[in-house]
C-alpha cells in the first residue's frame, strides 16, 4: 500500500536546502508542496524543479493549507520567529542547526510547538548518520564493556567557502561554534548518552579577514564519568577526509587533487556575495546534486573512535570498524536508500505516527547549551557546568 505522504513546505532556499534537494526530490515519504525564499531566482528555480508554489515570505507558507510541515533553513536569527509562524498554523516543524542563538528562544520554540501540539524536530545533523547510530547499539548491547572515552577530530576548508556578513560574525550566530559544534556535540551526546555535565573549550579566530571563530579544542565530561574530546579547524589547510577513504562529509568520493580549491575560488572571486549568490540555489552557478546510487557512501563528520573496555569503535563510511582483542572487524552499514533518509524518517514519524522524536526540542536545546557553554568556556577561560542535559531516548 502507497504511504501517505508528508506534505513540507521549505521555508529559506539557501545552501541548507540545495543539500537536501536530492531528499526532497526522491524520498517516497515526501511531496514538497510549497516553499519560500525572497530572491525571485531561487523561487522560480522552485516552482521548476518541485511544481510546487513559491511565495517571497514565510508567512504566506505557513498560511498555505497545503502545507502540513514547514522546513526551516532559513538565517540562524530567524528560526524562532520561523517557528512560531509554523507552530501557530498549526504545521510541524524541523529546523536546521543551529536551533537558535540562545537558551531562551530555544525554550520559546519547543513552547511554540507544545502550544500547538506539533512535533519539532531539531536537524540534520550528523548524529542522524547511521554509522553513528549502529556505534551507540553496539555500546548499548554491553558486548564491548562499558564506554570510557570519546576521541572526535575533523580539519575542513568551511571558514573559506562564500560567506554573507552574519556568517562571519560570532554575534550572529557565524563561525564553526554555531555551524560546526552542533554537529560534533549531537555526534558525542548519541554515543556517549546525552547527558553532559560540563564542558572546557579553547577557540581560535586567526584570521583577521574573517573574524569569527574557525577553530575549537573542547572536553566535555558525562555524568558517568565519560569523557569527550572535540577538535574541529576550519581554516583549509590539513583535510581529515584523509582519514576517511577520502570520501567526503555527503558521502561522495573526494578528489585530493583539489587541494586549496575553497581558498583559490574565494580569492579570484570580484565580490564574496555575488559569489555565494551564483553557487547558491537558482544561481548562475549553481549546480544541482544527484543520487549517485553506486558512489554514494554514508555521510560522517571525521575521524571519531569511542573507546570502550574491550574494543574500539571507528564509525566510517562504510559502517563501523570494531577494533577488539583480536583482530579489526567491519560491521557493514549501508547507506540510506535516499540521503538523510533518518531525518525525514524522524519527522514523519513524529507528524504522522505522533512518535517522540530523539532529536526534539528538549535534545536541541541541549546541544545548543552545550555550544553556547564552549563559547563562553573559550571567552572566560574556565570549565562551565550544564544544567538543562536529556538522555538518548531508547
Amino acid at each position: 500500500m502507497t504511504p501517505h505522504k508528508l506534505r513540507l513546505g521549505v521555508a529559506g532556499l539557501g545552501k541548507a536546502f540545495s543539500l537536501m534537494v536530492p531528499t526532497f526530490l526522491h524520498h517516497p515519504l515526501l511531496a514538497i508542496t510549497a516553499g519560500a525564499d525572497p530572491r525571485e531566482e531561487a523561487r522560480k528555480r522552485f516552482a521548476e524543479d518541485f511544481s510546487a508554489r513559491a511565495f517571497a515570505t514565510v508567512q504566506e507558507l505557513c498560511a498555505e493549507p497545503s502545507v502540513d510541515a514547514v522546513y526551516i533553513s532559513t538565517p540562524h536569527q530567524l528560526h524562532v520567529e520561523h517557528a512560531r509562524l509554523a507552530a501557530e498554523a498549526g504545521k510541524h516543524i524541523l529546523v536546521e542547526k543551529p536551533m537558535a542563538l540562545s537558551l531562551a528562544e530555544c525554550r520559546a520554540m519547543i513552547e511554540a510547538a507544545r502550544t500547538a501540539k506539533v512535533a519539532l524536530v531539531v536537524g540534520h545533523s550528523h548524529s542522524f548518520d547511521a554509522p553513528i547510530r549502529r556505534t551507540r547499539e553496539i555500546i548499548a548491547s554491553g558486548k564491548v564493556g562499558r564506554l570510557r572515552m570519546i576521541t572526535a577530530l575533523n580539519f575542513t576548508d568551511f571558514l573559506y567557502r562564500p560567506r554573507r556578513p552574519e556568517e562571519l560574525d560570532t554575534g550572529k550566530g557565524g563561525g564553526v561554534l554555531f555551524n560546526q559544534a552542533p554537529h560534533h556535540i549531537d555526534v558525542v551526546r548519541l554515543i556517549g548518552g546525552g547527558r553532559v555535565t560540563s564542558v572546557r573549550c579553547f577557540a581560535g579566530a586567526w584570521d583577521r579577514a574573517r573574524p569569527t571563530e574557525g577553530a575549537y579544542s573542547a572536553t566535555l565530561t558525562f555524568a558517568d564519568g565519560v569523557h569527550a574530546s572535540l577538535t574541529y579547524s576550519g581554516y583549509a589547510h590539513f583535510d581529515s577526509d584523509e582519514f576517511c577513504e577520502w570520501v567526503a562529509e555527503s558521502g561522495r568520493p573526494k578528489d585530493p587533487k583539489r587541494y586549496g580549491a575553497t581558498r583559490r575560488s574565494l580569492g579570484e572571486a570580484r565580490a564574496e556575495l555575488d559569489l555565494k549568490g551564483a553557487q547558491n540555489y537558482g544561481g548562475a552557478a549553481y549546480k544541482a546534486m544527484g543520487l549517485d546510487e553506486g558512489a554514494r557512501l554514508n555521510p560522517h563528520f571525521g575521524l571519531l573512535i569511542a573507546s570502550c573496555e574491550r574494543a574500539d569503535l571507528r564509525p566510517t563510511p562504510r559502517g563501523v570498524m570494531i577494533y577488539g582483542d583480536d583482530a579489526p572487524v567491519l560491521d557493514p552499514v549501508p547507506p540510506p536508500r535516499v540521503p538523510r533518509d533518518e531525518v525525514i524518517t524522524e519527522l514523519y514519524d513524529a507528524a504522522i505516527h505522533g512518535k517522540p522524536p530523539l532529536h526534539g526540542g528538549e535534545w536541541g536545546l541541549a546541544t545548543m547549551e552545550a555550544c553556547f557553554a564552549m563559547l563562553a568556556s573559550a571567552r572566560e577561560g574556565r570549565e562551565i557546568a550544564l544544567e538543562h542535559q536529556t538522555e538518548v531516548s531508547p
